[in-house]
C-alpha cells in the first residue's frame, strides 16, 4: 500500500501516467505496479547503460502494439519511448490553440488536430504525436493504416522545461524530413515566448521569435493572424520544475 504522496512523487518522475486507488498504483493498462524501488531502477546503480538490454521493434509491431494501447508511444529506430503527462499551462495553451485556430479553419480546406494524432517522417522512422498538427487538403495516411498521417502542413509544440531542448533540436531535425511540413511553431508553457520556423523556396528554414501578448503572429500556410495573448488566456505559469 502507497500514501498518496508516495503516489504523486512517483507520478511526478515517471514517464507513464497511473490511477491511484485505495493506496494502489495502477498503470493505465490496470497492471498493479507493486514496487516502487524496482520501477525506479536506474542506471546509476551499475553506472553503465549498455548492461541493461534494449529491445528492438519493427514499425509493424510497434503500430500492432500501439493500437493495443492504452497509452501513447513514440518510436524511432526501432525504439519504443513512452509519452509523458503534460501540465495545466501545456494543456490550457493546446485547448487556446485548438480553439483560436480550429474557428478560424471552419468552412476551409485545412484542418486542425490535437496530439491524439500520430504523424509519421518519412526519411527516418519517427511515429509521434504533436501537441497540434495541420493539415491542408486531402488526408494521406500510411498505406492501408489510417491512423498515421504523412502530410502535416504545421506542427505545433508546447514546451515544457523537460521537453524543450528535444522539441527545438533532435525533433525539429526530424520533423524536417516531412515533404509537405511548411512550418513549425514553438510555444512556451512557462513564459510568454512563441517561436516560429517557416521553410522558404530555397529549403532554409526562417526563424522568428515572439516574447510579448500584444504581437502578432502569422500562420502563412492557413493565411491567419492571430494575437500571442490568445495563446495563453487564463494561462498562469508554474515555474516549479517538471
Amino acid at each position: 500500500k502507497y500514501t498518496e504522496e508516495e503516489y504523486l512523487n512517483f507520478e511526478e518522475k515517471s514517464l507513464e501516467k497511473h490511477e491511484f486507488y485505495n493506496g494502489e498504483i495502477f498503470t493505465m493498462d490496470r497492471v498493479k505496479v507493486h514496487n516502487l524501488a524496482d520501477t525506479f531502477c536506474t542506471f546509476t546503480e551499475t553506472n553503465n547503460m549498455n548492461t541493461l538490454p534494449v529491445l528492438k521493434y519493427t514499425e509493424e509491431e510497434y503500430l500492432e502494439l500501439e493500437e493495443k494501447s492504452l497509452e501513447k508511444h513514440e518510436f524511432y529506430k526501432g525504439e519504443i519511448f513512452a509519452m509523458a503527462g503534460a501540465s495545466i499551462p501545456h494543456n490550457q495553451i493546446v485547448r487556446n490553440a485548438l480553439i483560436s485556430i480550429g474557428n478560424f479553419l471552419n468552412e476551409k480546406n485545412c484542418q486542425i488536430f490535437p496530439s491524439d494524432l500520430k504523424i509519421k517522417c518519412f526519411g527516418n522512422s519517427l511515429y509521434t504525436y504533436p501537441d497540434l498538427s495541420i493539415i491542408c487538403g486531402n488526408i494521406e495516411t500510411l498505406g492501408k493504416n489510417k491512423n498515421v498521417v504523412t502530410n502535416s502542413s504545421v506542427l505545433i509544440e508546447v514546451l515544457s522545461k523537460s521537453t524543450e531542448d528535444y522539441d527545438r533540436g533532435g525533433k525539429f531535425k526530424l520533423y524536417r524530413d516531412i515533404p509537405s511540413l511548411k512550418e513549425y511553431i514553438l510555444i512556451s508553457s512557462f513564459q510568454t515566448q512563441v517561436e516560429k520556423y517557416e521553410k522558404q523556396a530555397d529549403g532554409k528554414w526562417l526563424f522568428q521569435e515572439y516574447k510579448t501578448e500584444n504581437e502578432i503572429i502569422k500562420i502563412t500556410s492557413i493565411n491567419l493572424e492571430i494575437l500571442i495573448k490568445d495563446f495563453y488566456r487564463n494561462v498562469i505559469f508554474d515555474n516549479s520544475e517538471e
